[in-house]
């Protein structure tokens, strides 16, 4: 990179620039957070015009460093950044800034605005998706081109991201996994909503870092030669970064600078008027890109434009590549023809199996076709059934398939979402279902993206037996299942769980929760019941009744071997009983009317629903005639089988609740 003469007028033009359209933004919108951007925008000028390798005019080159403003909160700044450097939003987007189907929300969002990389909401999310996105970048270039990706994550972030523990579970395992090509810059403005940050914080942030094992510089947040040198040793350190930057909120606004008024509200149209005067501006006039200012920052079109032909000229040279022609299927999302082939197939002579250990089988099938599929557990490996076998470990320096994320749920969801935002790559995590709990804001970060991580939940209910209340989920179910466009998948058996894999590789638009379990499960006689396949309609009929029907048992995982069970009896009593196992309610609506009238006809109005786990939802499927078996509370530690007897998890409490129905 050539030396740049900071001393040059435009460039603080420009930096000024950025700054008055953040803060005129924010005052049209009589919302927002003014003075975040104000402050980073020497910072952001560097980054996009020096330093990050992008193409405004084709955000989603695959071969770009990725930009992450991990303080969503400080959106004006990355609209301004993507307005003045040529991305497709326009200076009436910025004028339109949070208000109703405009590009510029008051947080970015992914696939919402071009340029902008992920969601960032919620504060030290952004920090832990860019450890996933670097996490990515190591593997693609380690596993199919180094060449053709070499490139870099960069964040901005606040004080909050660090404040917030995923970033501190994300930051040591990035430490720890030596992402060099992974760079922080931390505003550190001393500056929260209720005031200076010395009311709450007061820790040595580079200490912890060195701590973690990255690089840390520190410097003054408007001295641009010391940025700029501090960015460069950055890149050419083989540690994750975090610069420090000392800088001054809501800087140039006389009576508001350094103080809490300049975060989460407008400066006022008083304070402004005097703000666009410090930096020389008429101060009535909002809105204004000098022309030399656009001329001088839409360089980066044509900068942008050589280094994507570049990329492009060397993906022709390599695309024949076994690899990199593997990759370039995948991340169009075309999988290969044969990436089931290798799935086993579970009979009813295989005896109980519990789909953990089920799942375990069919994600090493998956592997032998798929390269690409990547994960691990929140060290529970052993006990998931996650580590795949013909692959090593993800090392410090040396990546490879089965990643040790390390007791840190909280981190894995968010660096998951890191991973899926990596073209081609098809990652999966695994812990038990209660601790989805600590993954809850990354898996709903992921919905809200359309993101596809695959989440191995075990250990689904009171089943789990001697752990205790503290590791039986009761509620997660449906707490998941409330959450929009989140697909939660609970098996019966292995030949289902193989199905529930199927379905969540072939659904890439948004995430996927498996639920399996900890106990043996019998494998369904698929000769003499329903085809497995049925999985992929949510509920289906998996055993047909013998006269008129009069009743119907819905059941999911654990449970369904209790329907099945029941109906033997019933059907004996003389009772006409069919069995719909219920695994996905989201894929149960998916289908039309049609079909789901078939399996649950409105006739029928005597159903009995059982399911180790909170009753809450089932009322829309069973009606008002209905009976639901599930948990009030919660559970208790004593043997899986005694407790499963004990809160009413069995065929002969099924069979009595059917016959006092009909009494």
């Amino acid at each position: 990179m050539s030396p740049q003469n900071f001393s040059d007028p435009v460039i603080r033009q420009s930096i000024d620039t950025i700054r008055l359209l953040a803060a005129d933004a924010v005052e049209k919108a009589k919302s927002g957070h003014p003075g975040t951007p104000m402050e980073a925008a020497p910072i952001a000028y560097l980054l996009y015009m020096r330093h990050m390798r992008h193409n405004p005019a084709n955000p989603d080159w695959a071969g770009r460093d990725r930009f992450v403003l991990s303080c969503g909160h400080a959106s004006a700044l990355i609209y301004s950044m993507l307005h003045l450097t040529g991305y497709d939003l326009s200076l009436d987007d910025i004028k339109q800034f949070r208000q109703f189907g405009s590009k510029t929300a008051g947080h970015p969002e992914f696939g919402h605005t071009p340029g902008v990389e992920t969601t960032t909401g919620p504060l030290g999310q952004g920090v832990a998706v860019a450890a996933g996105m670097a996490m990515g970048q190591q593997f693609l270039a380690e596993h199919v081109d180094a060449e053709l990706f070499d490139y870099r994550t960069w964040v901005i972030c606040s004080d909050g991201d660090l404040m917030e523990g995923v970033s501190a579970e994300a930051a040591s395992l990035a430490g720890h996994l030596k992402l060099g090509r992974l760079n922080y810059l931390y505003l550190d403005n001393k500056i929260t909503i209720e005031g200076e940050t010395a009311l709450a914080f007061s820790e040595d942030v580079g200490a912890r870092y060195l701590a973690y094992g990255w690089h840390v510089e520190r410097v003054e947040g408007e001295n641009l030669a010391e940025i700029d040198a501090a960015m460069t040793r950055a890149k050419n350190d083989p540690r994750p970064s975090l610069i420090i930057a000392r800088t001054h909120i809501g800087i140039g606004a006389p009576n508001k600078q350094d103080t809490a008024a300049a975060h989460g509200a407008p400066l006022g149209a008083e304070e402004l008027a005097l703000t666009r005067q410090a930096y020389g501006r008429d101060a009535q006039e909002s809105f204004v890109v000098p022309a030399d200012v656009a001329k001088h920052m839409q360089t980066c079109l044509t900068r942008g434009a050589e280094l994507e032909k570049r990329w492009n000229e060397l993906f022709a040279e390599k695309k024949s590549q076994p690899a990199v022609a593997s990759w370039a299927e995948v991340s169009k999302g075309r999988l290969p023809a044969d990436w089931m082939s290798s799935l086993p197939v579970f009979t009813a002579a295989d005896g109980a199996k519990a789909t953990r250990q089920a799942s375990g089988a069919v994600i090493n099938g998956l592997a032998e076709k798929l390269p690409l599929l990547i994960g691990g557990s929140a060290d529970l490996a052993p006990s998931n059934n996650t580590n795949i076998k013909a692959a090593g470990s993800w090392l410090p320096g040396q990546s490879d398939r089965n990643i040790h994320f390390g007791i840190r749920e909280h981190a894995m969801g968010s660096i998951l979402n890191g991973l899926c935002h990596t073209p081609g790559l098809i990652p999966f995590g695994g812990t038990f279902f209660v601790f989805a709990d600590y993954m809850r804001p990354a898996i709903r970060l992921a919905a809200l993206m359309g993101l596809a991580p695959i989440y191995v939940m075990t250990h689904d209910s009171i089943g789990l037996g001697e752990d205790g209340p503290t590791h039986q989920p009761v509620e997660h179910l449906a707490s998941l299942r409330a959450m929009p466009n989140v697909t939660v998948i609970r098996p019966a058996d292995a030949n289902e769980t193989r199905e529930a894999w199927i379905s969540a590789i072939s659904n890439r638009q948004g995430p996927t929760v498996l639920v399996l379990s900890r106990q043996g499960l019998p494998t369904v006689d698929r000769e003499q019941f329903a085809a497995a396949e049925g999985l992929h309609k949510g509920g289906y009929i998996l055993a047909k009744e013998q006269s008129e029907l009069q009743v119907i048992l819905l059941a999911s995982g654990s449970e369904v071997q209790h329907a099945l069970a029941a109906k033997e009896t019933l059907d004996a009593d003389g009772f006409g009983v069919r069995v719909v196992s219920f695994p996905s309610w989201e894929l149960f609506e998916q289908q039309d009317a049609a079909y789901r009238e078939e399996v649950l006809p409105q006739a029928c109005r005597l159903r009995v629903a059982m399911e180790a786990g909170s009753c809450f939802g089932w009322e829309r499927y069973v009606g008002c005639q209905g009976q639901v078996i599930g948990m009030s509370g919660f559970g208790a530690s004593a043997p899986a089988g005694e407790l499963m007897k004990h809160f009413g998890f069995t065929a002969e409490s099924m069979i009595e609740t059917v016959k006092k129905m009909f009494k």
